[in-house]
């Protein structure tokens, strides 16, 4: 090659070393995400002993609820509908726990301090704004959360969501 054509091609050389290296560096793939992620989330028995709890609760008062547990990420972990509940409390006691997930609030406490846009975020899908849900904590990490529907009043629901995480609360420490 001539000695007039090496400075040519050493700059191209240069250009696609450096566009490349922009482009690495730029790229959210390589800059942002992991290739492997590690999360605690609940486990199945942990999730149905809770829901279980809560009815048992919920029971003892003389309420027919259902018990609704969601991961960290709002999907159904365990559905429990009480034998005289209707099937509509699963569905809201499944979307309170999905505005705890949301939030990282009890509902209620979400619902209080969010009135200003209560109204639309009842309109989006799969969350209810209603008093009821419980977050569900590991280690100081949200795994969960635990909704419950069917006892005459929000209130009600959240208290025997509260008596099942404190009756498995041993189960919840580090």
């Amino acid at each position: 090659m001539s000695p007039s054509k090496q400075p040519f091609f050493k700059s191209i050389l240069t250009n696609l070393i450096l566009s490349s290296a922009a482009i690495a560096t730029l790229s959210p793939t390589a800059s942002l995400a992991e290739d492997v992620i590690e999360e605690k989330t609940i486990g199945m028995e942990l999730a149905r002993d809770l829901a279980t709890e809560a009815i048992k609760a919920c029971r003892e008062k003389g309420y027919s609820v259902s018990a609704v547990i969601v991961d960290r990420h709002g999907n159904q972990r365990v559905a429990i509908r009480d034998d005289y509940a209707s099937r509509f409390t699963l569905q809201i006691a499944e979307e309170k726990a999905n505005s705890t997930i949301m939030s990282g609030l009890k509902s209620g406490d979400f619902r209080a301090q969010r009135g200003d846009i209560r109204p639309e975020l009842n309109h989006v899908n799969g969350v209810l704004i209603m008093v009821g849900a419980v977050p569900i904590i590991q280690g100081g990490i949200r795994i969960g959360a635990l909704g419950v529907s069917g006892a005459p009043g929000g209130e009600k629901d959240e208290a025997c969501a509260q008596v099942a995480l404190e009756k498995l609360e041993d189960r919840l420490l580090f």
